[in-house]
């Protein structure tokens, strides 16, 4: 598969593509971090997802020949391999393997989805933050004797758009959780002091 793949960089804050453009090729992460979003008719962003290395995206344009399903634009500089779909249907059809893998990138697409539409309507905003933060924990958390420093830097502007609110309703749920002891934010950088406070909210809820 990777014979076929071809490398392509990405400046920071470029676009890889756009809602809408033609899903031509699979995409996978080599280095640096990618957003997945999509914007409403009002022009609000809300961000789907985080692609770090070792993720692939793109299979659902990819498979059905069809037109993007969301925004993708590079966090930072970034390296990718593209994989066209007129290379990569051929090499389906002859690794079953990898279809059955691709399923399973579909499903737990689904699930992302389907759980980020149930946080937005069941969970008010504190445990859609704290579940949202424990998710960036797992993926970008870095173990270390002061807590959870995530390797990972969003703004609270970035945040809002991936608990569907504003910076200024983030920032004030953040200066209440660092006078808590909860987290600690040095230079935008997010660490995690109390995990089991933040899971606290979230089940509270």
């Amino acid at each position: 598969v990777m014979a076929r793949a071809k490398p392509i960089r990405f400046a920071a804050g470029e676009a890889l593509f756009f809602k809408g453009d033609p899903g031509d090729s699979l995409l996978g992460v080599i280095d640096g971090r990618v957003r997945i979003s999509a914007l409403s008719a009002e022009g609000k962003e809300i961000i789907l997802n985080i692609m770090a290395p070792g993720d692939v995206f793109g299979e659902i344009a990819l498979l059905d020949g069809k037109e993007r399903t969301a925004d993708a634009t590079a966090m930072e500089p970034a390296l990718l391999v593209a994989l066209e779909r007129r290379d990569f249907l051929p090499v389906l059809k002859q690794n079953p393997d990898i279809c059955l893998k691709l399923i399973e990138i579909l499903c737990t697409r689904l699930r992302w989805v389907s759980d980020l539409y149930e946080d937005i309507v069941f969970l008010n905003l504190p445990a859609r933050l704290a579940k949202r933060i424990l998710r960036l924990a797992d993926d970008f958390g870095v173990e270390s004797e002061e807590g959870i420093p995530l390797d990972l830097k969003l703004s609270q502007h970035e945040l809002g758009n991936m608990t569907g609110t504003t910076r200024e309703a983030v920032n004030k749920v953040l200066r209440s959780w660092e006078q808590e002891g909860i987290i600690a934010i040095r230079r935008s950088a997010l660490t995690i002091l109390e995990r089991d406070a933040l899971e606290a909210i979230v089940e509270f809820v």
